[in-house]
């Protein structure tokens, strides 16, 4: 059975961090390239990050980059998204996702085979 499972999330300040991990089984995590969702009420989901399974190279949503990190622990099939510096826009509930391939680009969320159940992250001002 493929499970993902997020933890990490939760209330922080504005300017805080917050590291959300989440942790693979069921299947070749080497072999997937494992990305980042997050989804606020009302708005559609969204790409947050992703980490190739090829070459390790990482990819970042315009709103996020330089704050947020996205690694990954194949020993521990687990990956990992480091958020500094959070801002009042950032909540939403997170979701990690594992895809094969995504021939049309990483943001696209449709191509992913398997997700998690999320975790929210919440900013206060």
């Amino acid at each position: 059975e493929v499970q993902l499972v997020e933890s990490g999330g939760g209330l922080v300040q504005a300017g805080g961090s917050l590291r959300l991990s989440c942790a693979a089984s069921g299947f070749t995590f080497d072999d997937y390239a494992m990305g980042w969702f997050r989804q606020a009420p009302g708005k559609e989901r969204e790409g947050v990050s992703c980490i190739s399974s090829i070459d390790g190279n990482t990819y970042y949503a315009d709103s996020v980059k330089g704050r947020f990190t996205i690694s990954k622990d194949n020993a521990k099939n687990t990956v990992y998204l480091q958020m500094n510096s959070l801002k009042p826009e950032d909540p939403a509930v997170y979701y990690c996702a594992a895809v094969f391939l995504y021939g049309t680009g990483w943001r696209e969320a449709w191509q992913y085979d398997y997700w998690g159940q999320g975790t929210q992250v919440t900013v206060s001002s």
